[in-house]
């Protein structure tokens, strides 16, 4: 047992590893704000990627269906021509010049012919109409099925059953409909409240029309489209017989001679039976294809499995052929190949029957969804405004009979604000925001409010609503659409909007701490987090206001100290609630509310010495504490009151943790003044690791290590710095050659160490006042000429501590140029 549950441990955490390392992939960890960030921001890079990369073309499945309809109306429509010739023939040239001088049996055989050919045409016009109608209702996916529809031209059992069950079913929803008649009447009070029933449906379902008030089993209209099909059949099969019997037989009549009426009779009639029996030969012919295709090779069932719908797929796909049929049909032969399963699905969103609504959104979810046909999908959706509107009113929905379409619509439009261009569409929708705010509701907030309005059956029938899944989608759609900038300034001004995803960042001791907590609770925490980071993250005037906004909400910060204390299980909720906390400490207020939060440094501090926390964790929170103690006395005051200095100092020899814990030692050093002079003094036993770093290092930590000796110096007389020198085994005039070389290396300002020359001409300026022979060597070895060409090649990079994105924030209180100016004054010194 204990085995495996090390087991269980283990891959847990290379879990949280691999996580973590995604995250900061995507969320540009790899840099800092203690240096500028290119233009074009990484959290976009994912829009680029999706734009740039290539498109494999995939076939419609849907074509297969077109295409069978469009030959289907080939031969229809040869059939209708050619049964329009035989009918003009046989009333204008048998029955009009010849129906007095016609045999008995061929007059009957005409008459015959054409009036069930008459029938036939008449039913064959309306099928369609009532197979259409049949197609109308999610509900008659069972018995009215397209393949129990066909079936039944093979066993007239089958259809008899179905009638069967048909008379049974409508006989249970007639009683069914007198009781809830009865409960309505009796209940009234009860079933006004549109929230918890299904809203009276105040129009007929087509499928389900009594056309008469007797035998309403039969002549429903889900049923009539069966009786015109085998009225068809029958017609053109007596057709068929008829036409070959005379054919065969050549029984025309006979023709005396000098009779000139009769001359042309037998001609006349054996066109007349020719047109008959090939219309009738080429509709039967139709119906065997239909029959081969849908019953036997099983067409539309091959369709739906391409197209994934799933078993409720066969009702779209049955819609979609009769449609496309119908297209064909009565317009031109073509029509039907312009149509596709995307552009169905919008049409019948927009329908006014909830039915047709639920097929539609079904249909545009399955192809978003789909790797296969999602790019195609979401370019037509998006590019078609009504429909995005249609989705973003529907958010709107609370119905819970609605459930399963506002859901579709959430994540349809997740996938929508995937792409940088449809996501700004999307938020450019009037009304956006607050339907995707509506997403946000829970289950508890529902009830508080249910309470105080009296309706507490709505609490009771929402039990089952699944609240939690449009929490994350809303969370979801939320986090897509924040990776613009100007969304996020759209985000924090939807009213109400930030509290409600401040509150789901909430996590209590017990579930973070609990093993067999539910995923969905974890996950909507980690999306509040990751969108709370990102709007803490963005730039300008928008990311300024954004900043204030949150951490003026009263739980921000005590919610992250939460997931900090408590989440040592979820290493990566603590690495988003860190960078939060480093966001928002680029505001000066927010710096000194999350300071003055109980705990939170303490936390902090904790995070960063703990060896048992994963290093994405340490290093943010490193990072976090550095910005927290920037510029601000009173968060140096509460570090250096935890007694941290000694372990601060040790940090500074584990390659993870140095760089950080050297920003925070030097932040303290230079912000903290003389009110703590004597626990800083204990920084000094850091110099002779400060000093072989400097020497070694490269980068980024050489940086930061040059900056932490300008001031870790100060703190020493003459006589402490010379015996560090010698313990570290290194000569000042070294440490003034590197200081040149440092100057000479980076002739230009570079963005991964914007302020190595600041420190190094710092350093610089220390050493010669603490010890005049500096000035000497310095001067041998060139740093007034690499001083001048400082002068000439500064940049504004180099006048911030920190930046956010490309501007700079926290302006050091001396320029460079004064420091130039220092330290050329004390190269002149004699």
């Amino acid at each position: 047992m204990d085995r495996g549950k090390s087991s269980e441990d283990d891959s847990s955490v290379h879990l949280q590893i691999v996580e973590l390392q995604r995250l900061s992939g995507a969320y540009g960890s790899s840099t800092t704000i203690f240096e500028p960030q290119g233009g074009i921001e990484k959290r976009d890079s994912s829009f680029a990627k999706s734009v740039n990369s290539p498109v494999p073309v995939v076939r419609a499945p849907e074509k297969k269906l077109t295409l069978f309809a469009l030959r289907l109306a080939v031969l229809e429509k040869a059939a209708t021509s050619l049964g329009t010739l035989g009918f003009i023939w046989a009333t204008v040239v048998l029955l009009g010049g010849f129906a007095i001088v016609l045999d008995r049996t061929d007059f009957w055989f005409i008459t015959v012919i054409l009036l069930i050919e008459g029938t036939r045409i008449f039913s064959r016009s309306h099928e369609l109409e009532w197979q259409h109608q049949a197609t109308w209702s999610v509900a008659d996916a069972g018995i009215n099925s397209f393949r129990a529809l066909r079936s039944s031209s093979h066993l007239i059992v089958e259809t008899a059953k179905a009638i069967f069950s048909s008379l049974i079913a409508a006989r249970k929803q007639s009683q069914l409909s007198i009781s809830r008649e009865v409960r309505g009447s009796s209940d009234g009070a009860n079933t006004g409240n549109c929230d918890v029933q299904r809203k009276q449906n105040r129009t007929w379902r087509s499928s389900e029309v009594p056309i008469l008030p007797y035998g309403q089993w039969f002549f429903l209209s889900r049923n009539i489209s069966k009786l015109l099909y085998w009225l068809q059949i029958a017609s053109a099969t007596t057709c068929v017989v008829l036409s070959l019997m005379k054919l065969i037989r050549h029984d025309y009549g006979e023709v005396e001679k000098g009779d000139t009426d009769k001359r042309n009779r037998k001609t006349a009639l054996f066109i007349f039976y020719s047109l008959a029996l090939a219309e009738a030969s080429l509709f039967l012919m139709e119906k065997a294809y239909w029959e081969w295709k849908v019953i036997y090779r099983k067409l539309l069932d091959e369709v739906n499995n391409e197209c994934e719908l799933g078993p409720s797929g066969m009702i779209s796909i049955r819609r979609f052929f009769y449609d496309a049929y119908s297209k064909c049909v009565y317009g031109s032969i073509f029509d039907g190949l312009k149509m596709d399963m995307v552009t169905f699905g919008m049409d019948l969103l927009a329908s006014s029957s909830p039915d047709e609504k639920l097929i539609g959104v079904r249909i545009l979810h399955q192809f978003a969804t789909n790797d296969r046909f999602s790019d195609d999908t979401l370019q037509k959706i998006g590019t078609n405004i009504e429909v995005m509107d249609r989705l973003i009113e529907i958010l709107n929905w609370k119905d819970p009979q609605e459930e399963e379409i506002r859901r579709s619509a959430a994540e349809i439009l997740s996938k929508l604000a995937g792409k940088k261009q449809n996501s700004l569409r999307v938020a450019g929708i009037p009304g956006a925001m607050e339907s995707i705010s509506s997403l946000l509701q829970t289950n508890r907030t529902y009830s508080i409010a249910a309470d105080e309005i009296g309706e507490k059956q709505i609490v009771f029938d929402h039990a089952n609503y699944a609240f939690w899944q449009f929490n994350h989608l809303g969370l979801l759609i939320l986090k897509k659409l924040a990776r613009d900038h100007d969304n996020c300034g759209k985000i924090g001004n939807t009213r109400g909007l930030l509290p409600k995803i401040i509150d789901f960042t909430h996590a209590e001791e017990r579930l973070l701490k609990d093993e067999n907590a539910a995923a969905s609770q974890i996950l909507t925490v980690k999306r509040s987090l990751q969108l709370v980071k990102m709007l803490t993250s963005t730039t300008g005037a928008t990311g300024r206001q954004l900043r204030k906004e949150i951490s003026e909400i009263v739980f921000t910060i005590s919610n992250i100290r939460d997931i900090l204390r408590h989440g040592e299980k979820h290493p990566m909720l603590q690495k988003l609630g860190i960078e939060i906390l480093t966001g928002l400490a680029l505001e000066e207020e927010a710096t000194e509310k999350i300071g003055g939060t109980g705990g939170v440094l303490k936390e902090l501090l904790n995070i960063f010495f703990n060896q048992e926390t994963l290093n994405p964790v340490r290093t943010a929170a490193g990072e976090a504490l550095a910005m927290l103690a920037l510029e601000s006395k009173s968060n140096c005051h509460r570090i250096l009151k935890l007694k941290v200095i000694e372990r601060l100092v040790q940090a500074l020899e584990v390659p993870s943790l140095r760089v950080n814990a050297a920003r925070i030692v030097r932040n303290l050093c230079a912000y903290e003044g003389g009110d703590c002079f004597k626990q800083l003094q204990g920084i000094t036993t850091s110099a002779p690791t400060v000093l072989e770093a400097i020497m070694t290092g490269q980068g980024k930590f050489q940086e930061v290590m040059v900056g932490l000796a300008a001031e870790v110096f100060k703190y020493m007389t003459g006589e402490e710095s010379r015996i560090m020198f010698e313990r570290a085994g290194i000569l000042e005039a070294d440490l003034a050659n590197k200081m040149v070389q440092i100057l000479k290396t980076y002739e230009h300002p570079r963005i991964k160490v914007p302020r190595i020359r600041r420190f190094a001409i710092e350093l610089a300026i220390w050493m010669m006042r603490e010890n005049a022979s500096n000035v000497r060597v310095f001067r041998d070895l060139g740093l007034e000429s690499e001083l001048e060409a400082v002068l000439e090649t500064t940049a504004q990079i180099e006048s911030f501590n920190i930046f956010s994105g490309t501007v700079g924030l926290s302006r050091h209180s001396t320029t460079i140029h004064s420091l130039v100016e220092t330290a050329l004054k004390l190269l002149a010194v004699e």
